[in-house]
């Protein structure tokens, strides 16, 4: 009976204390989820048509209209900052940007600097070669990273 007891002590202390270590993931290191919902998305746009043109400092193409998408579901705002894509990542390192679109794919040579996206849409390019489309986010934030995930899937392949 003594030797039952010792063993179902033991045993509730683990229960106890593996249960202050859960916790929610993914996680933000950053918070970005929390930050942009119902706040400021900040994206960058690197000019490749037709995913994304830049005139006048304005973006428009086939990925802003899904960065719009997705502002609304969030409940967010918009600010646009366009440049080359070396500038972009270099901000997006930086903690400037949280989300960076221009028609790259699962090849970008940017994918050990930034988190990717699962790819949302295909296309086949000049060369017959079949390119797997992405998105980009600050490199660790996988609650932002995942909510995109889950909004690119939901929005139909843009092939």
């Amino acid at each position: 009976m003594r030797y039952a007891s010792r063993w179902l002590m033991v045993l509730l202390v683990l229960v106890f204390s593996l249960t202050g270590c859960v916790t929610h993931y993914p996680t933000d290191p950053h918070g970005t989820l929390d930050r942009v919902s119902g706040g400021v998305l900040r994206v960058g746009a690197i000019h490749n048509e037709p995913y994304v043109s830049v005139t006048d400092g304005e973006p428009t193409g086939e990925e802003v209209r899904l960065v719009e998408d997705f502002a609304t579901a969030l409940d967010a705002r918009i600010e646009w900052t366009t440049a080359s894509e070396e500038h972009l990542v270099t901000e997006m390192e930086h903690g400037q940007l949280d989300l960076l679109v221009g028609g790259m794919t699962m090849d970008t040579q940017w994918q050990q600097k930034v988190g990717l996206t699962r790819p949302y849409n295909q296309t086949t390019n000049e060369y017959g070669e079949t390119e797997k489309h992405v998105m980009a986010v600050a490199n660790g934030e996988n609650a932002f990273l995942l909510k995109l995930d889950q909004f690119l899937q939901g929005s139909g392949d843009q092939s």
